[in-house]
């Protein structure tokens, strides 16, 4: 599994991002320009709060399972769900669960 999450790590980076560099691109650097995306539709607005509800649970459930089974580095899903999102903060701290696990065990 450590494998699979590497790689959901990959793609939680880079998809997003491609999507960001072609709205830039698009747009520019204009945050009107962003929150007038984000705001379209109300469909637009049920993902984006989706998306913000469970970037929630996954820093607060990262922090809890974090402390409780001591993993290392548990900062660096938050910090990447801040910066990045659930794409990337969510394999991220699968991973490193799955290292400290593998390490306990063997």
């Amino acid at each position: 599994m450590q494998r699979f999450y590497l790689w959901a790590c990959f793609f939680g980076l880079v998809l997003p991002y491609v999507a960001l560099i072609g709205h830039i691109d698009a747009n520019g650097l204009r945050v009107p320009a962003f929150v007038g995306g984000v705001l379209a539709s109300k469909l637009s607005i049920m993902a984006w709060l989706d998306v913000a509800i469970a970037a929630v649970v996954l820093i607060v459930f990262a922090r809890h399972e974090g402390r409780r089974l001591d993993i290392p580095s548990v900062w660096a899903p938050v910090l990447a769900t801040c910066l990045v999102g659930v794409s990337l903060g969510l394999p991220l701290f699968l991973w490193l669960r799955e290292r400290t696990l593998a390490q306990r065990a063997g």
